[in-house]
């Protein structure tokens, strides 16, 4: 009876202590599933707050400004009433307008970068030492333009008649760099054969005037639609200027009154002046300015399209720029003045035809200069420039020059 008696004691004392068991084992498992729930909670409001991700600061200020141009109140208050509605719309087509063209105006920025960027890593065009240390100068000041005067290497005569009339020589030529902001230049490649006798010649000759900008381009008549691209990509990466210019060394110019007009367009970003004319495309072989790939243009008896004539016409830095960036995939067209109009067709610039630039030579220039109407460029169209210049442009500069003291007494 007694062993009985133990025995249910134990057994009641280890049903008691299995009962505390099970309630703490029941205790505790609420607890770590309360504690499970709050911890699982705490990491998913963490993640969440992780990846929601902070506008940049450019993003913010795109943000600001798309705000900016469209106020949803604004548009609000101005709900039933067109014309406030318009103008709302025109204030915010302005702003847009407006950031379109400081775009435009910063990629022109970085292209010009990226240009010298590109002659320094793969090494600078020919040139002479006196071309090198003008690029070293270049880079403390701004130039009003830069003149390109197109020649060959059987045209030294020509060279020599240029001299002699509207193009300065020694001290004076860089007296006007310094002063006026004026660079002019002969522009010529090489010959086929590097180093030739051609090219010695070049160089005497420039070692003895110092007027030469040297292209790496390979001379010949059927290639001047490529010297004319490799003169203004050139030229914009040696020079810093607001204005290039291309003419032809048989052209009489007027310096001083071309500078003053240039002037006058020299807030426009864009801008491509010259004597505008849209000729007829040549199909026939074997005539003069033959175009090979007349198809292009349409039907039999089409005309271009607008584009400068080539015995003098100006481009803005921004074109010059865009030129020296898209070198490499502008076509070129059999005429180096079409090709020069196809090169912008498409882009946002602005046409001059100013009939200056293309004056005959005297009695015509003449009549216009004593008018008070002096022209910028003379030549004969039956030529396509000066007729004999050689023997003739120092008749054309008597009598339809500027005059000696009107490049040094011009301010621009």
């Amino acid at each position: 009876m007694k062993e009985k008696l133990i025995m249910k004691n134990r057994v009641d004392h280890h049903a008691s202590r299995n009962f505390i068991s099970q309630k703490w084992t029941i205790l505790l498992c609420i607890c770590s599933f309360c504690g499970g729930l709050l911890f699982t909670n705490r990491m998913w409001t963490v993640s969440e707050s992780k990846l929601i991700t902070r506008p940049t600061a450019l993003e913010s200020e795109g943000l600001k400004l798309v705000s900016e141009g469209c106020d949803l109140r604004k548009m609000k208050n101005v709900k039933g009433d067109p014309k406030q509605i318009f103008g709302e719309v025109s204030k915010n087509h302005q702003a847009i307008q407006t950031l379109d063209k400081t775009i435009s105006s910063l990629e022109m920025e970085l292209a010009a970068v990226r240009s010298i960027q590109e002659s320094i890593v793969n090494g600078s065009p020919i040139s002479s030492p006196e071309v090198d240390e003008t690029r070293s100068s270049s880079e403390k000041r701004k130039y009003l333009m830069v003149v390109g005067v197109n020649t060959a290497f059987s045209s030294r005569k020509r060279r020599d008649s240029v001299r002699a009339t509207w193009m300065p020589q020694g001290e004076k030529r860089k007296q006007i760099e310094e002063e006026k902001g004026i660079i002019m230049r002969f522009v010529i490649g090489h010959s086929a054969t590097v180093g030739g006798i051609l090219d010695r010649a070049i160089e005497a000759e420039d070692r003895e005037h110092g007027d030469f900008l040297r292209l790496d381009h390979v001379e010949g008549y059927l290639e001047l639609s490529a010297k004319t691209k490799a003169y203004f990509a050139t030229a914009v990466t040696m020079w810093d200027a607001e204005f290039y210019i291309k003419v032809d060394d048989d052209v009489h110019v007027n310096i001083a009154t071309l500078g003053h007009t240039l002037v006058r367009h020299r807030k426009k970003k864009r801008v491509y002046i010259g004597c505008m004319k849209s000729g007829p495309v040549l199909a026939q072989k074997g005539v003069r300015y033959h175009e090979p790939e007349y198809w292009k243009f349409g039907e039999s008896g089409n005309r271009y399209f607008r584009h400068a004539t080539g015995q003098l016409y100006a481009i803005s830095k921004d074109l010059a720029t865009y030129i020296s960036l898209n070198q490499h995939v502008l076509h070129k067209y059999a005429n180096e003045d079409v090709s020069l109009g196809s090169w912008f067709i498409g882009l946002d610039v602005e046409y001059i035809d100013d009939r200056r630039l293309c004056c005959g030579t005297p009695p015509d220039c003449e009549w216009k200069a004593q008018a008070g109407n002096i022209c910028i460029a003379s030549f004969d169209w039956t030529c396509s420039g000066i007729c004999r210049s050689v023997d003739r442009i120092k008749e054309v500069h008597r009598r339809c020059g500027e005059g000696e003291n009107a490049i040094w007494s011009a301010t621009f």
